[in-house]
Formats: structure tokens, sequence, C-alpha cells
């Protein structure tokens, strides 16, 4: 029976599984969700990861026996071998969670060997795997806009952890956004990041950026749009809907997030010579024409490059819902190459 690997993407409360043949091919299309319950704490956590793994192999049609091997993500702060910070975790909140071995404990619960990626890594794994294939002598740079930026920088199909596990944390680089061309009064915004940071990528491009700063300034310009009704929280949730249908202000508030990325993009351009860029997560889960409309917004926002650099090509990254599970998966593949 060919050896089989399951990739197992933990957020704050569902799980999704994927499984992928030694040869490449995954074997479930889709999401493959189970509640995580990571609130009632690891031990309940785990459990649920295991049962959820038994029901995800039944809908894949594969015996438990088959799997060789899992690789598991999660949202940090985590080390690079998947111990949960002692200072604890907006997902994990449960006390037990702070300092918990999630690679060790899996390990032991299933028997197997376990890989350990942050999600946004997983996620730039997926993203560079869908271009190049595994191993793959190339370099590229994710973003993946979600409530927060998460992504990662994958060299020779592997990603970039770094010493303690922040590797890749694009998110919090700061971005020159007062550079960005063709916004009135874009000076004028404070974009503050949770993470206490001004005007790092996230406190631009998130959906936690519009609530907290880029819905607020547009309103004031805006002072009779329907979202002003809203609370700033309901607002932000409804932009990129607006946004694809073609509303000014919203549309506005996506071409700030996407010429910030242009300066971001930049950066990394000079940094790495990557061979490709990507994008992805629910601010791109739209339509082809406003995903189209967006890159082209994205390479708008970069300063004058050279002529080798401008053909660097920018993808929506593919499979977005599943790209951690799935990028889990493709580093599990190598226990068993």
């Amino acid at each position: 029976m060919t050896n089989i690997v399951a990739g197992v993407d933990l957020g704050g409360t569902a799980i999704n599984y994927t499984f992928i043949e030694e040869k490449g091919q995954f074997l479930i299309d889709g999401l493959c969700e189970h509640p995580a319950r990571t609130l009632e704490g690891p031990d309940v956590c785990m459990r649920q990861i295991v049962d959820g793994l038994t029901m995800a192999a039944a809908r894949a049609g594969v015996p438990l026996t088959a799997v060789r091997a899992v690789g598991l993500d999660t949202p940090g702060p985590a080390s690079a071998t998947g111990v949960l910070s002692a200072r604890g975790s907006t997902n994990f909140a449960h006390a037990e969670w702070a300092g918990y071995d999630l690679t060790a404990n899996l390990s032991d619960r299933l028997s197997l060997p376990v890989t350990y990626l942050n999600d946004g890594n997983a996620a730039a794994l997926w993203g560079h795997y869908s271009l190049f294939g595994v191993d793959a002598p190339a370099t590229s740079i994710t973003a993946v806009i979600g409530t927060g930026l998460g992504g990662g920088i994958v060299i020779n199909g592997h990603a970039l952890s770094g010493r303690n596990g922040f590797g890749g944390e694009l998110g919090h680089v700061l971005v020159p956004f007062e550079r960005i061309e063709g916004i009135d009064d874009i000076r004028d915004l404070k974009p503050m990041c949770n993470c206490g940071r001004f005007g790092d990528l996230e406190s631009l491009c998130s959906l936690t950026a519009i609530q907290n700063s880029l819905l607020p300034f547009f309103l004031s310009s805006y002072p009779n749009h329907e979202l002003a009704k809203l609370s700033a929280r309901d607002g932000a949730k409804r932009v990129r809907g607006l946004a694809e249908a073609g509303d000014p202000m919203c549309r506005a508030i996506f071409q700030v997030q996407a010429r910030a990325l242009g300066l971001f993009f930049d950066q990394m351009i000079n940094t790495f010579d990557p061979d490709a860029l990507l994008v992805g997560g629910g601010a791109l889960e739209t339509n082809e024409n406003f995903q189209r409309w967006f890159v082209e917004e994205i390479r708008a926002g970069m300063p004058p490059q050279r002529a080798e650099q401008v053909g660097i090509p920018i993808r929506v990254m593919p499979n977005g819902d599943t790209a951690g599970a799935r990028g889990a998966a493709i580093e599990a593949l190598r226990l068993i190459a």
C-alpha cells in the first residue's frame, strides 16, 4: 500500500485535515473540519485531533494504518519545534497551553512522527508547492491576509522558521506607508498594530487594520456611507463584499492594502530576488476580476524596479482555505522521502 502522510491545521475553533500520498497526490478536496475545543485545554483538544483524524481518514478512504507521519500547523507564538509560548496565545488561552509541546504530545498519542510549522509558514509552503513542486530550487514570498497578516518565506522547498520559530513573521515588517500614492491625505492615517508597532504590514493589510484604522479613516471622507451606521467591527466585515461589488470607498480601502503590499513586496524582491510572490487569505476569497484588480494594484504600489525584477510573477494562492493543512502535510512528507 502507498505510504500516506496527514496534514493537520489546528486553529482556535476548528481543525482542518488533509492526506497526501508519497508521490504528491492529495486525497481530500476542500475543507475537512472537526471542532478544535481549544478553550477546554490541551487534553481535550488533543483527543479532538485524534478523533477528527479518524473521521477524515474514513472520508479520504484510507486506513489510518497507512499513515506514516503527521504534519501539524497552528497559530503562534510557538518555537520552531512546536512548543507554545510560556506567555500563552490568543488562540490557546487555557492556562495549560502555556509552554505546551504540541509536537511531542501529538506524536505520543498517535505513535507517529510529527512535524510542526506555524500556520503562516504552512500556507506559504503550500503556495510554493502549488507553483514549483517539492524541493524545487526556487524562492517564494507569501502574504496571507486574514484577521492579521501571516505568510512565509520558502527557499528551495523549505519554509524559513528561524532560530525561535518567528521566521516569516511578515506582518510585523515596517512599511513606509506614507509613500503610498494615489490616496489623498494618506499621511494622516495612524495605523497601529495590536503588537504595538506603528506602520507595520499587519496594521495596514488585515481585517483588524480595516476595523481599527482604515474604515474610520475613510468614513471621515464618506460620512453618509451605509457602513457609518454600523460598529467598526461589523462594518469591517462588510468591506470586502462591497469592494468586490465596486463600492468606491471600500475599493479605496483595498487599494491602500494592495499598495502597502506592493511596498512590502518591493523590500522582499530586493532582499531575496524571489522566483514568485503569492498573496492569499480571506481578503482574496473573491471573484477573479477582483483578484486581478488587486494584483494590479499591488504592482502599481511598487516603486520603480529594474527590468529583470518587473517580471517576477504575483500569484493568488490556490485552495486558500486548505492551505495550512496542505502545507503541514508537505512538511511531513519529508519524513518518508
